[in-house]
């Protein structure tokens, strides 16, 4: 089931934040986004062995929220078997320095994950040792 939508910003401060971060939250909708801004079209089979670790109905529901939003755009080619293939639209291509932002503070702060990407240990002085 999707994700309740927001039915109304009332322009409060952060309300453009919350707009905007409610159409990218998701565990894979940053990623597929940041892959489909990186390798144009991709059909669904390619986006889920680039993202590993999804599964086909989680990624099937991240897919359906972005083009509900408006962000990607779903091709359906009739042909046997049936091929797929997702693309940015112009909304979505706005997105773009805020992808490349998210991706320059990854690829700086690398060290706050551990190997397998989950969360390492808090640093000395990090946000956490400032409470």
């Amino acid at each position: 089931m999707a994700k309740a939508r927001f039915s109304r910003f009332d322009g409060s401060p952060g309300c453009a934040v919350e707009a905007a971060v409610s159409l990218i939250c998701g565990k894979w909708k940053g990623v597929v986004l940041w892959y489909l801004l990186d390798e144009g079209t991709l059909r669904f089979s390619e986006l889920r062995r680039r993202i590993g670790g999804v599964t086909q109905r989680m990624l099937t529901n991240q897919l359906r929220e972005l083009e509900v939003d408006g962000l990607i755009h779903r091709e359906v080619h009739a042909e046997v078997p049936p091929r797929v293939e997702y693309s940015l639209t112009a909304l979505g291509r706005e997105l773009t320095p805020v992808l490349m932002a998210l991706k320059n503070w990854g690829d700086a702060h690398l060290d706050l994950f551990g190997p397998s990407g989950t969360p390492a240990e808090p640093r000395e002085g990090g946000a956490a040792g400032q409470a």
